[in-house]
């Protein structure tokens, strides 16, 4: 089956299954084809390389193939700027002491629609629907300091055991290259 990206699908009924169905349906209808070839690989689900990797979850990120990752070498978590929210220390806290990884990979990027909000959102959510959030929309408009804040907020948490091997990333969306957060900067 090939696979295409967003970018290059249109965003018409055409991408819809043939019997007019969702975009969920399209989905489903992929995981049979996908089931019906699936065998179990016997894996643990500790992560082989004992890392977590927190990123965005921007769809242009293709974070396996970015890093060279197989299946099972790896916890990912993401969400909305991949910022270190107390939702992702959680996850890294299972992630640690549970299933055994060591080393914390954060990845921001180029290009994020959190440089474009502000906390302003949560009022526009507010007077829409009649309650305010009681998330933070935690938008930054220096991609750098943001991942700074966030390896700080990891190597501060008195969840995490193991904070020594935390490193901090910008993922450039336009040449597909990494360049490293110096922390201390």
């Amino acid at each position: 089956m090939d696979m295409t990206t967003s970018a290059s699908v249109p965003t018409t009924s055409e991408n819809a299954p043939a019997d007019g169905g969702t975009v969920t349906d399209r989905l489903v209808d992929a995981n049979a084809r996908y089931a019906a070839e699936f065998t179990d690989p016997g894996m643990d689900a500790r992560p082989v390389l004992h890392v977590a990797v927190v990123a965005c979850m921007d769809a242009r990120l293709d974070l396996h193939a970015a890093l060279g990752l197989e299946l099972g070498d790896c916890h990912t978590i993401r969400n909305a700027g991949g910022v270190v929210t107390d939702d992702v220390i959680r996850s890294l806290t299972i992630s640690q002491r549970k299933l055994g990884t060591r080393s914390i990979v954060l990845i921001h990027h180029t290009g994020c629609g959190l440089e474009s909000l502000t906390e302003d959102f949560r009022n526009e959510l507010e007077a829409e629907v009649g309650q305010r959030p009681a998330w933070a929309v935690e938008s930054f408009r220096d991609v750098d300091q943001d991942v700074r804040q966030s390896m700080q907020r990891v190597r501060t948490s008195p969840f995490l055991p193991h904070t020594d091997d935390v490193r901090g990333f910008v993922f450039d969306v336009k040449t597909g290259r990494l360049r490293e957060v110096d922390p201390a900067a």
